[in-house]
């Protein structure tokens, strides 16, 4: 099989597409083969070697793919079955999907939603995942378009774009973030009704300015997130799912005594298997179909080391898909 395979030479990282024989696919009792991947801002880290997220090489990474069950020795899952799988530590700590196949816990898979097949699930991938949590996390907030408007940072990327689309499927007004103008036009599109340049939110802030959103969802963090809390309206509610601007969080608990700010935390490697179903079927009903093809490029496996570059270039716009098989 061919697989794009993580190495470590003298402390640095090596990425190649390279011929692998499945045998030395790690343990696992369900082996897929793999259609369609993607590559996520981990990917990205990991395949250049600018993020501490591989711990052991050689590694294939890959945080999701979707494909359809070669072997099983799993009673839930049949050969020849869709299924797909994001998160659990795979392309991170256990293979993952930039590679023909793919050997995995049965536990780690999704059976493939009704109305998806396996690109348009990797057009979600992660990153629509995470949206859908972040925009689950609002509603158990309390949040509803009555509210008022939603504001969303790195609003250009995977889970922003993701996040906008959904949000104004659902009938909120949303304020997007972004650092490049040329991605405003697509902004628009998915849905956003204002439109916001990072720079707003990269300086320093009181403990609390003025009151203009009634939520957020920030895939950003540090100042960026210090800046949303500080003008998050009176019991609004901040998903956080992200630390592309860094992990540190320059705030005061003013906002959370004060005006009874809610910051929910959300994750999508470990979340649980019933929260995750429930979020693809929120996927498959609430995203329109245009959005397949506003957000979407496509490369060859041998393909995925520049598109990673060029997401931590910032040069992408929206989800990068990798066309396995």
């Amino acid at each position: 099989m061919q697989a794009l395979v993580l190495e470590q030479h003298e402390g640095k990282t090596q990425a190649a597409v390279k011929a692998l024989d499945s045998a030395a696919l790690p343990a696992g009792n369900v082996t897929v083969d793999v259609s369609w991947s993607g590559i996520n801002y981990k990917d990205a880290l990991a395949i250049t070697g600018k993020g501490k997220i591989i711990r052991q090489f050689p590694m294939v990474p890959g945080i999701d793919f979707a494909g359809t069950i070669h072997h099983s020795e799993d009673p839930r899952f049949h050969v020849g079955q869709s299924v797909l799988l994001t998160g659990w530590g795979v392309g991170e700590s256990h293979w993952g999907g930039l590679a023909q196949q793919a050997r995995v816990n049965g536990d780690w898979l999704v059976p493939m939603p009704e109305g998806l097949d396996a690109r348009k699930a990797m057009i979600i991938g992660t990153a629509g995942l995470t949206a859908m949590l972040c925009v689950m996390a609002l509603e158990d907030g309390g949040l509803t378009p009555a509210s008022g408007e939603v504001l969303v940072t790195g609003a250009s990327g995977g889970v922003g774009s993701t996040a906008v689309t959904l949000l104004s499927a659902l009938g909120y007004r949303v304020a997007a973030v972004s650092g490049r103008e040329s991605t405003h036009s697509l902004l628009k599109q998915l849905g956003a009704t204002t439109l916001l340049s990072r720079d707003e939110f990269t300086q320093e802030t009181r403990p609390l300015e003025k009151q203009q959103w009634a939520g957020a969802i920030d895939t950003v963090g540090d100042k960026v997130l210090a800046s949303v809390l500080a003008r998050i309206n009176y019991s609004g509610v901040v998903a956080a799912c992200g630390l592309a601007g860094g992990f540190a969080l320059p705030t005061t608990v003013m906002p959370f005594i004060l005006r009874n700010v809610r910051l929910q935390g959300v994750d999508s490697v470990s979340v649980t298997t019933a929260r995750r179903i429930e979020a693809w079927k929120r996927l498959v009903k609430t995203l329109p179909a245009s959005f397949y093809q506003q957000v979407t490029r496509e490369v060859p496996l041998t393909g995925a080391i520049e598109a990673a570059q060029k997401l931590l270039r910032n040069e992408n716009t929206g989800r990068t898909l990798v066309k396995i098989a």
